[in-house]
C-alpha cells in the first residue's frame, strides 16, 4: 500500500497508514486470517474424504453394537466413504473410550456409547481421560430401556416374588451384568437400594457371556439391555421380570415396569450416543449430527431399531454435551449412595 496523502484525524486514513508503514506485519495478518477461515470451511467441505472408524467399547451382541451397525453402513452410503465398526472391549468401556479421547480430533475416529461411559465418571478416580472434557458431543443416537431377566426355572415368577425371595435369602441371590461400572449394573445396584434387597453382582466380560450363564442357569438373574435380550425373551430361553423405564417398552408391551412390579418410582434410561474428541471443528459436528437426524427419521431404520428393542432419539451437540454432564451428576450420586468402589 502506499499512501501519499493523509488526514490523520480520519480513523480510515490512520488504519491505511498502519499498513502503509508496516506492509509485510499487515499482509502476513491477513494472509493468516484468510487461511484460517479457508482451512475451516475446506474441513467441513471435504469432510470425510476416507473411512470413519466407529469405537465401541463392547464385544458384539450388546444393545449399542446393534444399533451402531444399523446405522453403520447408512452413514456410508450418505457420506460416500465407510463408516467402520470398532468393537474394543475392556474395563466398561474404558478402552475404546481411551483410544478416541486420544485420538485426532478431525472427525475420523468417533464414540459409540452408552450411559456407561457417565457412570464411569463416578466410579473410576485414574481415568486417562475425562469422561465429558475429553469429548464432545455430536449426538444422542438413540434410547432403550434395560430388562431384569430371570431363568425360566427359578421360583420367582414375578418381581414381587424375586424381591420377597431375596429378603428371605439375604446375600444368596446374584445377578449378572456386562462388567464393573456399566449401566446394567449401576441400574442392579439402584434396584437393591430401592427396592431394600441383598443381592450380589456378579460381573461379566461382556452381554453376551453374560446372558449364555443365564440361559444355562448358572446365575439365576441379569441386568442387560433390550435389544440383546429380546430375542431370548421371546424363544422363552429368558423370562423378563421387568424394564427399567417409567413406561413399558414398545416392542415388549406385556412386559411390566420395575416400577409397576413393586418398586415405585425406579426409572432408568438406557441411552446411546456418539462422541468426536474434544476440539473436533464444531463444522464437521453439525455434519455428522445433521446426517444422523436424516438417517434416523428413515422408516426403515425406525423399524429396525424398534425391532432391536430401541426407540429413535436426538440431541443436537450442544444439547448433548449438557446432557452428558447432567447423567454423570446423577449416577456419581448413585455410586457414593450405593458404596459402590473399584480396585
Amino acid at each position: 500500500y502506499e499512501i501519499k496523502e493523509c488526514d490523520w484525524s480520519s480513523d480510515v486514513c490512520s488504519f491505511r497508514s498502519d499498513m502503509a508503514r508496516n506492509p509485510f506485519r499487515m499482509r502476513w495478518r491477513l494472509y493468516m486470517t484468510a487461511a484460517l477461515l479457508f482451512s475451516s470451511t475446506t474441513v467441513a467441505q471435504t469432510y470425510p474424504n476416507r473411512p470413519v472408524r466407529l469405537v465401541l467399547g463392547y464385544p458384539p451382541g450388546g444393545g449399542i453394537d446393534v444399533s451402531a451397525r444399523i446405522l453403520a453402513p447408512r452413514l456410508s452410503d450418505f457420506f460416500g466413504q465407510q463408516f467402520v465398526v470398532d468393537n474394543r472391549p475392556g474395563a466398561s468401556g474404558n478402552i475404546g473410550a481411551d483410544i478416541v479421547a486420544r485420538a485426532t480430533p478431525d472427525g475420523y475416529t468417533l464414540l459409540m456409547m452408552t450411559l456407561s461411559h457417565a457412570v464411569g465418571a463416578g466410579l473410576y478416580k485414574n481415568l486417562p481421560f475425562h469422561p465429558a472434557d475429553s469429548f464432545a458431543g455430536v449426538s444422542l443416537t438413540g434410547a432403550t430401556t434395560l430388562v431384569l431377566l430371570g431363568h425360566p426355572g427359578s421360583p420367582a415368577k414375578t418381581l414381587k416374588e424375586l424381591i420377597a425371595l431375596a429378603k428371605v435369602k439375604p446375600g444368596q441371590l446374584s445377578f449378572g451384568s456386562s462388567g464393573v461400572g456399566g449401566s446394567p449394573h449401576l441400574a442392579g445396584e439402584l434396584l437393591k437400594l430401592q427396592a431394600g434387597i441383598d443381592i450380589v453382582h456378579a460381573p461379566y466380560k461382556g452381554t453376551g457371556l453374560a446372558l449364555s450363564d443365564l440361559i444355562g442357569g448358572h446365575i439365576p438373574l441379569l441386568m442387560s439391555a433390550l435389544p440383546g435380550a429380546a430375542p431370548h425373551i421371546r424363544s422363552g430361553r429368558a423370562r423378563a421380570l421387568g424394564v427399567s423405564t417409567a413406561r413399558r417398552a414398545k416392542s415388549m408391551p406385556d412386559v411390566p415396569t420395575i416400577s409397576e412390579g413393586g418398586v415405585p418410582g425406579y426409572d432408568v434410561n438406557h441411552w446411546f450416543g456418539a462422541l468426536a474428541p474434544a476440539k473436533t471443528d464444531r463444522k464437521i459436528l453439525d455434519q455428522l449430527h445433521a446426517a444422523l437426524v436424516k438417517i434416523m427419521r428413515a422408516n426403515e431404520v425406525v423399524v429396525a431399531l424398534d425391532k432391536a428393542g430401541t426407540d429413535v432419539a436426538t440431541q443436537s451437540p450442544r444439547e448433548f454435551d449438557t446432557y452428558l454432564r447432567s447423567e454423570i451428576a446423577r449416577w456419581s450420586k448413585v455410586i457414593r449412595e450405593a458404596g459402590i468402589t473399584t480396585q
